[in-house]
């Protein structure tokens, strides 16, 4: 097979990537997805939240990925569902396999990597104790209650702050089980506020920080889980030990972007995030490999998965038509003081000219008070924006104008940090 654009991934990201290419003029556009419907994680997200951002509505996840599909459909975007794929080279070549056709060569003009992210499980926690059943990921059991309609338990406890733990909370607590309390090994929250407000505080599910579950009980059943504090290096702290009763443990520890792929074809990952170095434009490191979404790094909103994929996909289709070449010199974008990534690590001055240019990265540590935003090269600070706080569950972004391009042009790095403020007052520069 040949097509001007393949899309590794039918989540939100791989959706709007396929239908911006498409649009931008690339003629035969494919999806490749190994389910076998498309949407991504978002068909089991029955919860509303989705596309405030996007469509100005309060959607359901279904109903946000519904509109995406129709769009996609009707621009006839190409699908290949209940395909693995197998490998991906840096010559874009990419072997696939499904059951009704065998191995798939494709050769594609552009790759957009849109595979999303996995979660972590309790092997990367090793978390001592017995192996029974009952144990899951906050995702396994969020995709068994809304779309196999099976209860995995009716006593919970939970581990970790994330989004989907505690938006399963709030779901299994409707559905009639009982959730003991959430348990987060942090001092502070790892998901939204308004996770937590909606679905711990409106519910009377207590959170404890700074809490870990030290052993799993259990023969054949989850029976107990041993919960303890912790100390600032994580370590459970003696005497502060509670035994829990339950009969099921879910884990929401974090999600892990899936690169395996990126990998193969030889693109340059991240540590930070876990995911590729991308530019502006979402190109990767190797030419005509672009990646967007939570492939790149995890994001609060669907809304800002589905931006990143429209601009790999406008860019994906430009570089497939050889209407643009790989930008030349780039300035590298650096994590400062209490910046733990930045998000695009590349970028061209020259898009600047072209409408700015948006950041987002996330904060290493949460600060309650207001803060300054601070972008700076080696003649000084460029640029300086006022936030009323940082938090660890809440991207932060920021978007350099225009008029910074002058001053951006002739330099090599860019370092990102926040600033903490102080009690004089500080003027925010940069236009």
């Amino acid at each position: 097979m040949r097509c001007d654009v393949a899309v590794i991934g039918g989540g939100p990201a791989g959706l709007a990537a396929a239908i911006r290419a498409r649009e931008a003029g690339a003629r035969c556009v494919l999806v490749i997805e190994r389910a076998e419907e498309l949407g991504g994680i978002l068909p089991q997200c029955i919860h509303n939240g989705f596309g405030l951002e996007v469509f100005g509505e309060d959607l359901t996840g279904p109903t946000y990925a519904q509109r995406y599909i129709d769009r996609a459909c009707q621009l006839g975007v190409e699908v290949l569902l209940d395909t693995m794929v197998l490998e991906v080279n840096g010559r874009r070549h990419i072997t696939a396999t499904n059951t009704r056709r065998g191995i798939l060569d494709i050769k594609a003009g552009a790759i957009i990597l849109t595979m999303g992210c996995r979660e972590r499980t309790r092997g990367a926690l090793a978390i001592p104790g017995t192996r029974p059943a009952g144990v899951y990921t906050a995702g396994t059991a969020q995709r068994l209650v809304n779309v196999e309609g099976y209860m995995p338990g009716q006593h919970f406890v939970i581990l970790g702050s994330g989004d989907v733990g505690l938006i399963m909370a709030r779901r299994l607590t409707l559905e009639g089980a009982r959730v003991d309390r959430v348990l987060e090994i942090q001092p502070f929250l790892s998901g939204l506020v308004r996770n937590y407000v909606q679905c711990l505080q409106d519910f009377d599910i207590p959170l404890q920080l700074s809490h870990t579950v030290v052993d799993i009980q259990g023969d054949r059943r989850v029976e107990a889980v041993i919960a303890a504090q912790v100390d600032s290096k994580w370590h459970p702290i003696r005497g502060t030990e509670e035994t829990i009763q339950c009969d099921t443990l879910l884990l929401s520890v974090g999600l892990i972007p899936e690169n395996e792929l990126s990998r193969q074809a030889g693109v340059e990952l991240d540590e930070a995030t876990g995911g590729p170095y991308v530019d502006e434009g979402f190109r990767t490191s190797v030419p005509g490999i672009f990646a967007a979404g939570n492939v790149v790094h995890v994001s609060d909103l669907v809304d800002d998965v589905s931006r990143a994929g429209e601009i790999a996909g406008r860019a994906a289709a430009e570089f497939a038509l050889g209407r643009r070449e790989q930008p030349g010199r780039r300035v590298r974008l650096r994590a400062g003081e209490n910046i733990r990534y930045v998000v695009p690590q590349l970028l061209d001055p020259e898009s600047l000219q072209r409408g700015g240019q948006r950041l987002q990265m996330r904060v290493r540590w949460p600060i309650e008070r207001p803060v300054y935003l601070r972008v700076e090269a080696e003649e000084g600070v460029l640029l300086r924006r006022r936030l009323r706080y940082v938090r660890l569950g809440e991207m932060v972004s920021l978007s350099l104008p225009e008029g910074l391009y002058p001053r951006v042009r002739g330099v090599d790095e860019l370092w990102v940090s926040v600033e903490e403020e102080r009690d004089e007052r500080v003027e925010e520069i940069g236009g």
